[in-house]
């Protein structure tokens, strides 16, 4: 199963920095994926990519979490020599990633 099957994203980015929200389509989702969309299963995502730390952080509230990304982009918009020099397209890229099938689906 594909995380986009159960949530959608944004991004957004500041210089070196990328933050991806991902927001559960389902509430009752947000809990199997706060077990399976880890920091460190994005950090891997990215890996080819990234030079910096991922932090996540949680909104259960908004049944929500928030992906911060150092080292991101390139260098910033400015000093990358990227195709999308502003992260937009690593939302999409984040809901390509492979997750156990929940039970029940």
């Amino acid at each position: 199963m594909k995380l986009r099957d159960l949530a959608h994203a944004r991004a957004g980015d500041k210089g070196d920095i990328s933050n991806i929200a991902v927001f559960a389509y389902e509430a009752g989702d947000y809990a199997f994926l706060a077990e399976h969309l880890t920091a460190e299963r994005v950090q891997a995502h990215f890996a080819d990519i990234l030079t910096g730390e991922v932090t996540r952080y949680d909104l259960p509230g908004l049944a929500a979490f928030n992906f911060v990304m150092t080292g991101a982009l390139g260098g910033g918009v400015t000093r990358s020599l990227s195709l999308d020099p502003h992260g937009k397209s690593l939302s999409s890229s984040l809901l390509e990633l492979d997750l156990p099938d929940p039970q029940g689906r």
